[in-house]
């Protein structure tokens, strides 16, 4: 071979080496950024709105516009900066502790999520398993049923459920013409409306992951089961239900996250005499204009949701090394 040729040769190698290095550049570049922007997301739609809330949460209540104190900002340069922490102030949190309203609206609120979340689990389940248990070409079309809630407005469903639940609306109508009942029922402005609406409103947030988890189980599991003696109970309660699991809890967690700070549903179907953390944050914001004191409540309710969360996937994380 001549050395024009080895040359040639050797050229194209580092040509192709150098293409080769920039192709692993690209795709690790384009890596990088397909983990980086869903960071970013959260940073500017999470992190940042959480640190302006806390902020205001750590101010006291003026009358002006907006109504509170600034605090931590930089117009006075970094020496007005820090001469600022010292008026940072947790009267707003040691004020929350101290007034009963505060602690009972998180309490019946975490109490009214946890039993609509029961609710809907009880409900959203059978749904599930016959949609995954369906023919192969009925599954998109009852797919379709449960999203197609999700085309009409959230507030036009809690109104329906106004006009269905009150005293003259058509559910006491048909139990009073079935003989049913001989009065009207009292559902409306009550927790029964509440989880009426709830488990009706976040219902395909259950059925959802269900029955992606259902569907993708292998069912000759359940006819070995059969096989071996398991009656049908046992098998579903040793088989099917500990393979659903993920579904569960994932379905549990979208029901029972948004439950806890709901605002139209309990305002709409429960009342003025229910009491939520929801309805008590939006009267702190516009009815008694107490900014610091209802940012507070938010920090506290994120506090109270995202904790659990964050033990609750650290201890799936350790379970799921202990299993490798």
């Amino acid at each position: 071979m001549s050395n024009a040729a080895v040359t040639a040769a050797a050229s194209s190698r580092a040509t192709a080496a150098g293409k080769s290095a920039l192709a692993r550049l690209g795709e690790a570049f384009v890596g990088r950024l397909v983990i980086l922007i869903p960071y970013l997301w959260l940073v500017f739609f999470f992190l940042i709105p959480f640190v302006i809330v806390f902020k205001i949460s750590l101010s006291q209540t003026a009358i002006a516009i907006p109504p509170y104190t600034p605090v931590l900002g930089f117009g006075d340069g970094l020496a007005g900066f820090f001469a600022q922490l010292n008026e940072l102030s947790i009267d707003n949190y040691t004020w929350l502790t101290q007034d009963a309203l505060y602690v009972n609206a998180y309490v019946t609120s975490v109490i009214v999520a946890a039993i609509s979340t029961v609710l809907t689990l009880l409900v959203g389940y059978p749904i599930a398993y016959g949609m995954a248990r369906a023919p192969a070409m009925l599954r998109p079309t009852l797919l379709m049923l449960v999203i197609l809630p999700f085309w009409t407005s959230f507030l036009i469903r809690v109104y329906a459920w106004i006009g269905i639940l009150k005293p003259e609306g058509l559910l006491n109508q048909l139990l009073l013409a079935t003989g049913v009942i001989s009065q009207p029922l009292i559902i409306l402005n009550t927790y029964t409306a509440i989880f009426i609406g709830i488990v009706y409103s976040y219902l395909p947030f259950m059925v959802l992951p269900l029955y992606s988890s259902l569907e993708k189980m292998d069912y000759s599991l359940i006819e070995a089961a059969k096989d071996l003696g398991c009656p049908p109970t046992s098998a579903f309660w040793k088989i099917t239900f500990p393979l659903s699991l993920p579904g569960v809890i994932a379905g549990c967690l979208l029901v029972f996250i948004p439950a806890v700070g709901e605002f139209v549903i309990p305002d709409l179907l429960g009342g003025s005499q229910t009491l939520m953390i929801g309805k008590t944050l939006w009267n702190e914001f516009f009815a008694n204009r107490d900014w610091p004191v209802s940012s507070a409540v938010a920090v506290i309710l994120l506090l109270l949701l995202i904790v659990p969360i964050m033990l609750f996937q650290r201890a799936q994380a350790r379970a799921q090394e202990q299993d490798r």
